[in-house]
């Protein structure tokens, strides 16, 4: 198939691209390249990509709705993977208007793409944060998620929403994924485990919220990846859908912080700090649909992902 991926510089979209070339599709990549983090690694995982047969990019905005309806022309796009968007629950509070653009017309110059140029599936980035103040664990996709603590959570839960509407007039197929604290190599520079590592390494004190009473469902890279390919291609999915891919697995903050210490030798200064605005004390996956519909089942440990992640992450720091 030829598959529209966009987000293809940023952290999921890339590996979900090489992913797709590897099983033998066409994989149209778009990315807009902001500065929300260094440039310098969006560059770096464009430029393997680019090297590719079978990879086109795109060097794109999702909120500029001309440019969309002419990518959609130019291609004949099977199926679209949507995991572009303005990340990050605390940027939120401090550029509210970059997630407006990204997340919600972005978000909707995609669907009306997908409805006026016969996409017959849409899968998209949804977020375990539209769970925000949830109290019930494990969160399960049947729960409420009315309570959302952060406008990056709303927004999420917005692309829900607006997929829903399209699939009920429309007629396309669309699947949301919940994605739970995905990490690995090449992650996201904006992330506890990055700014954890990149404070040992420089000797500083690691900020730790709500005193490490945290607890996060990570999931590795590899695992996440294979769900979203299993989202593409899956038969027998209702013309709705939402999924969670995460762990299964919550892990305690202070045991991220232990491993990391570990894989780098290094005893961990901590700064303990209180909770911040928009965050949340634990999130928990119930995996249980996405192992039934999709066949769906994470296999990494988080010390594992995380050793992968240092021996890459030293690499990358001396480049």
């Amino acid at each position: 198939m030829k598959i529209l991926v966009t987000g293809t510089a940023g952290f999921i979209g890339s590996n979900v691209a090489h992913a797709l070339l590897d099983d033998g599709h066409e994989v149209v990549g778009l990315d807009n390249f902001n500065d929300y983090y260094p440039v310098e690694l969006k560059e770096a995982r464009h430029a393997r990509l680019v090297q590719r047969d079978g990879y086109v990019g795109n060097r794109l905005d999702l909120a500029d709705q001309e440019g969309m309806k002419t990518l959609f022309k130019t291609h004949s796009i099977d199926r679209v993977c949507h995991l572009a968007a303005q990340a990050g629950v605390r940027y939120s509070l401090q550029n509210p208007h970059a997630y407006e653009q990204s997340n919600l017309a972005g978000h909707l110059n995609v669907l009306e793409c997908c409805r006026n140029f016969e996409v017959d599936r849409l899968v998209y980035a949804s977020s375990s944060s539209v769970y925000g103040g949830n109290e019930k664990v494990p969160f399960s996709e049947s729960d409420p998620v009315n309570n959302p603590v952060s406008l990056y959570a709303a927004t999420k839960k917005a692309n829900e929403l607006m997929a829903h509407s399209y699939t009920h007039l429309y007629g396309f197929q669309s699947v949301g994924l919940r994605f739970f604290t995905v990490y690995g190599p090449e992650g996201r520079p904006d992330m506890a485990y990055w700014l954890f590592t990149d404070a040992m390494l420089q000797g500083r004190a690691i900020k730790v919220f709500n005193q490490g009473d945290m607890k996060r469902d990570f999931t590795y890279i590899d695992d996440v990846v294979q769900g979203v390919k299993a989202s593409l291609f899956s038969d027998g999915l209702d013309p709705y859908e939402i999924f969670n891919l995460g762990n299964n697995q919550p892990e305690l903050l202070m045991d991220m912080i232990k491993y990391l210490g570990e894989a780098l030798g290094i005893e961990p200064q901590m700064d303990m700090l209180p909770m911040q605005p928009g965050d949340v004390p634990i999130t928990y996956a119930d995996i249980s649909k996405a192992q039934a519909k999709l066949g769906y089942q994470p296999t990494t440990r988080l010390q594992d992902g995380l050793n992968r992640f240092v021996d890459w992450f030293k690499t990358w720091d001396k480049a």
